[in-house]
């Protein structure tokens, strides 16, 4: 018998790899460096990190399968050569002074490169960790949280020191090299395998007739995308990383129009808010073990819609950082948690491609998002109306979360029913 990988390991190469695509957060450090040198506009260089993020959402959903179908090892190497051939094109597309050429390398090349690098390991986790599906997806993906707090200081140093194209050029051979040698030693674990652990306790199962406790359903993607719990997850989906990527585009103004904070505090508020963001990654993620993804999502949607309701009002600039670090723990909570619920709710037959079309929600957010807050503030010079929007569309979400409990009981009651006959 072949030697089975260590599931550790496993989650280690995950986690090279998202801290690695992960640094598209930290656009930004970019943008002021970018403006100066070419004479770009804001909104010229932002659109970059958008153009990035849907190609992330629109390559995730149709790359999915193939990830199934190939494993994770080969799409993984395909995301570490998109993700570093566009960094190192970024940097020639500066030497020239190229906007379209930077939209076409890091926005198109370098955004697919993060679409499949940020499906590949997670749906190679969830198997790997039946067990724990929660805190295995969320080591993952704490690590493409984190990945900002990592690479902004790092990116702004090497800018100063070396400037912009060879920051491009040092930076993209490093990410395709951790990448890459990630990619190696991921794998699919060996068919109908279980950790030790897991399989004393469901042969206790089995001794007592009593059914064992697994997935909702076995389904492929194409059929997942017929329910309604897949289009729940989707909505759900949307309305957190809608105004969580919200709050993150504006949180330093906002943070110095509503609560007087300093541009030095905002800024260290900012950086801090990474933290809350990684942390919330791994956090509920792990807590989504213990009491199930239904109560996590209700617990997101409850709590957020309490923060965005008070946050127009807060003066006190203690109590608004407070309400910012919670909502972005959720923003990254919700994020780690969605694969472990598709596997909950579908089954890990193409965890793959079901997880790929479930984050077009981000690359649709991605653009709602920054684009709902910064018109509505330009309109109104005030951030408390689009406050008050979104605490309207986290009841929404609220509403989805319970009503998909219905639906999940329902396919309980019919599988318990049907169970006798295929006995």
């Amino acid at each position: 018998m072949a030697k089975t990988k260590n599931r550790w390991l496993i989650a280690a190469a995950a986690v090279g790899i998202h801290i690695s695509i992960g640094s598209v957060y930290s656009w930004s450090v970019y943008t002021n460096p970018l403006g100066d040198k070419h004479n770009w506009g804001l909104s010229e260089i932002s659109l970059t990190f958008s153009i990035a993020i849907l190609f992330l959402g629109l390559s995730a959903a149709f790359m999915g399968h193939f990830v199934e179908k190939y494993g994770p090892r080969k799409s993984g190497m395909i995301a570490s050569i998109c993700f570093g051939i566009g960094m190192l094109g970024s940097g020639y597309a500066d030497s020239i002074g190229s906007l379209y050429l930077l939209y076409f390398f890091y926005g198109a090349l370098g955004g697919i490169g993060l679409g499949i690098g940020y499906i590949t390991p997670v749906s190679s986790l969830v198997k790997w960790f039946p067990d724990r599906r929660g805190l295995a997806t969320g080591l993952a993906i704490m690590g493409f949280g984190f990945a900002s707090l990592i690479a902004s200081p790092v990116i702004a140093a090497l800018i100063n020191s070396i400037g912009i194209s060879n920051t491009f050029y040092l930076l993209g051979t490093i990410y395709f090299v951790l990448m890459f040698s990630s990619s190696l030693y991921l794998a699919s674990p060996p068919k109908g395998w279980l950790p030790a652990g897991m399989k004393e306790k469901e042969a206790e199962k089995v001794e007592k007739q009593a059914k064992p406790a697994g997935d909702l359903s076995q389904l492929t993607a194409n059929e997942a995308i017929k329910t309604v719990r897949f289009w729940a997850l989707w909505i759900m989906l949307f309305i957190n990383v809608t105004c969580g990527i919200a709050i993150i585009s504006v949180a330093s103004p906002m943070a110095q129009d509503v609560a007087g904070l300093s541009a030095a505090a905002a800024a260290t508020m900012v950086g801090i808010m990474g933290l809350f963001n990684g942390f919330g990654r791994i956090g509920w993620a792990s807590i989504s073990d213990y009491i199930g993804r239904p109560n996590v999502y209700t617990a997101f949607f409850a709590i957020q819609t309490v923060a965005f309701a008070l946050l127009p009002s807060v003066t006190n600039a203690f109590v608004f950082q407070i309400l910012i670090f919670i909502i972005l723990s959720c923003y990254g909570g919700g994020f780690a948690s969605i694969p472990a619920y598709i596997g909950d709710l579908f089954g890990t037959k193409q965890l793959g491609a079901i997880h790929g079309y479930i984050l077009t929600a981000w690359a649709a957010a991605g653009l709602v998002g920054p684009i709902v807050v910064s018109r509505i503030q330009e309109a109104t010079s005030s951030y408390s109306i689009t406050m008050y929007i979104f605490t309207v569309a986290f009841v929404a979400a609220l509403s989805v979360s319970l009503l998909i409990r219905l639906n999940i009981k329902k396919i309980r009651e019919a599988n318990e029913k049907s169970q006798p006959v295929t006995s």
